[in-house]
């Protein structure tokens, strides 16, 4: 008769560790232009970038959703960052473009959208080179930002896109 002994082991605290020492880590963020300002989405939330361009317009939606462009099949909503902040609408230029992100909300995740002058580059910003979000003097609603990055002595404004895409909150807006 053989007898089989097993070990169960817990991950748990060392996946913990991980993603702690994760966060500690440099991270990646997509950087791109709108209107003479520089912005910024963690690079982990992008799933592409395409050329504007064949939107479909949505009656009675809020002025910053400019309509919806098919994605290999699926409908997905496009979002104006530049109306979004309170700031006019997007310039179309041979430069804008969509970015294509993934937005989480309610346990979801939903497919969005959104409208950028232009993309400039990936940046690699550090932990200890990102500074909280400031309370007063941003020309965006506080709770957009999720930091400010330095970086060669500048800022570049880090958007939280669960809170600018809120699909929730973008659902409640009054219609025109």
């Amino acid at each position: 008769m053989t007898t089989v002994t097993t070990t169960v082991t817990t991950v748990a605290p060392a996946a913990k560790a991980d993603a702690q020492a994760e966060s500690r880590e440099v991270q990646q963020y997509l950087t791109f232009m709108l209107t003479g300002e520089t912005y910024a989405i963690g690079i982990l939330r992008i799933k592409e970038i395409i050329e504007y361009g064949q939107l479909t317009e949505v009656p009675n939606m809020p002025s910053f959703i400019r309509g919806v462009i098919n994605l290999r099949g699926a409908v997905v909503p496009v979002v104006d960052l530049t109306a979004r902040f309170n700031k006019g609408s997007t310039a179309l230029t041979r430069r804008t473009c969509i970015v294509i992100i993934e937005v989480i909300n309610a346990e979801e995740q939903q497919v969005i959208g959104v409208m950028v002058d232009a993309v400039n580059e990936v940046l690699e910003i550090a932990p200890g080179e990102i500074e909280p979000a400031p309370s007063f003097g941003a020309r965006i609603r506080a709770d957009f930002i999720a930091g400010m990055g330095k970086v060669d002595g500048r800022f570049i404004i880090l958007l939280d896109v669960d809170k600018v895409l809120s699909v929730d909150e973008l659902a409640q807006l009054p219609q025109p």
